[in-house]
């Protein structure tokens, strides 16, 4: 009389007979002598270990409870039913002892903020022992970590402080960042002004000089006039100047007089030739008769 078992896709069937492992059966129909031979199914499929919250002391003293979850795979069944009694409470007490010892390595501050680390560091820690087993530790997942109440008080005090902290730093830069774009700008404007008050100078002075130019020349231009007329005008018609000009000398206030001696000896030329004039004139104003 035999036993006719079926053992299924995801499962292995580890045959013993009389104590002694004698083979490991794939899918399909596996036959067992009664009494003597005994078939243990082992299940190939990934499955998930969930362990409820553990409190642990971080390297600064503070307690945290983490709840996390393992993912575990069978790759040699006749090693997780001869190598080891119940491989799932073993990668339980495993997994507790690893994580105490991971979370104590570690400030409070990294345990919030370094979770992937934890759970890359877990999964290492349990498949160096359960590589033994023929079982494999897909991944370690920390689902939830909390600390306790007056940490979680301090921190979130911590937090404001710092969110403050950032806040008046911030401020403070804007405020000396407008500082700084406020005398730059100043500085560009009196750079501005000064360049326009030194243009505009420097234009009044090119226009000032023009008109002296201008005025110079039209002084030389009326000077060379006055010389050219001059030079058509004879002697007797200057000497008539000098003479009404010594007319309105005459009718001033002044008692003494400075006469050039070119102006005196054009002077003289008319008197004679005056004289020369009423010479040839008679008496009564007319002209003399010949003899």
């Amino acid at each position: 009389m035999f036993f006719i078992n079926v053992v299924k896709e995801y499962e292995r069937a580890v045959i013993l007979r009389l104590g002694r492992h004698i083979a490991t059966r794939d899918p399909g129909l596996v036959i067992l002598i009664p009494f003597i031979d005994l078939g243990v199914r082992v299940d190939l499929r990934e499955f998930v270990i969930e362990e409820p919250k553990q409190t642990s002391i971080t390297k600064d003293n503070a307690l945290v409870d983490v709840d996390f979850v393992v993912f575990l795979q069978v790759t040699e069944p006749e090693k997780a039913i001869l190598a080891i009694n119940n491989f799932i409470v073993a990668v339980r007490n495993l997994a507790t002892t690893a994580l105490r010892a991971v979370i104590g390595d570690m400030t409070v501050e990294d345990v919030l903020a370094r979770r992937d680390e934890i759970n890359t560091r877990l999964q290492l820690k349990i498949s160096e022992e359960t590589v033994r087993w023929g079982v494999n530790v897909r991944s370690v997942e920390i689902r939830e970590i909390t600390p306790q109440a007056d940490i979680q008080r301090a921190m979130t005090q911590l937090l404001t402080a710092d969110r403050t902290k950032r806040a008046l730093i911030t401020e403070s830069e804007g405020e000396r960042q407008a500082a700084i774009n406020v005398a730059e700008g100043n500085k560009q404007r009196a750079i501005l002004e000064a360049e326009g008050f030194r243009e505009s100078s420097i234009l009044r002075a090119e226009g000032s000089r023009q008109a002296q130019i201008l005025e110079a020349e039209g002084f030389s231009i009326g000077l060379q006039r006055i010389y050219e007329s001059a030079r058509e005008v004879d002697s007797n018609t200057m000497g008539l100047q000098y003479l009404e000009m010594m007319k309105q000398l005459g009718a001033g206030d002044s008692t003494k007089w400075i006469i050039p001696m070119d102006l005196a000896s054009i002077a003289g030329n008319l008197s004679a030739t005056l004289g020369g004039i009423a010479g040839g004139l008679g008496g009564n104003g007319g002209p003399t008769p010949a003899d």
